[in-house]
């Protein structure tokens, strides 16, 4: 993908599903590691706690969005509403859930090793069976992404 406004580059983006989230590349600026996907959490949803390398930042832009993070003092929550930024350094644990009844979307941005892992941990569709749990794991694991809790 070429440097292209976020209208082009979501025109052309391949919808990804990852873990039940749908999350589909908005920019890609090239020649450097900014990347912008969006990500759609169905009620209910969420990632479990896991740790990365790699930092990430999120807006909330629909919804409200319950974010853990490890702390020394143990796991923090916070309840992101649209308009809210949270950003996690990188190999901190954290994880989110979508505990409404609506679709929570936020916009991550994160590195071309985070945009790399979405497009292998892809199961190309939104229902989600224990061999594509399995795969998800899989790639996690291959893209130095440590579950810590399921």
């Amino acid at each position: 993908m070429s440097n292209s406004s976020p209208a082009d580059a979501a025109a052309t983006a391949k919808p990804l599903f990852v873990l039940g989230d749908h999350v589909q590349r908005q920019a890609r600026l090239e020649g450097t590691w900014l990347n912008i996907f969006d990500v759609t959490v169905a009620a209910g949803g969420g990632t479990p706690l896991h740790s990365h390398a790699s930092p990430e930042v999120f807006r909330i832009l629909e919804g409200t969005l319950t974010v853990q993070r490890m702390t020394d003092a143990g796991i923090v929550e916070t309840e992101a509403q649209a308009g809210d930024i949270i950003s996690i350094p990188g190999n901190v644990p954290h994880g989110y859930r979508n505990s409404s009844p609506e679709a929570v979307v936020f916009a991550a941005v994160i590195d071309k090793d985070m945009a790399t892992y979405f497009e292998v941990a892809d199961i190309g569709s939104e229902s989600e069976t224990k061999a594509e749990a399995e795969h998800f794991v899989d790639a996690a694991e291959a893209h130095g992404i440590h579950i810590l809790a399921a």
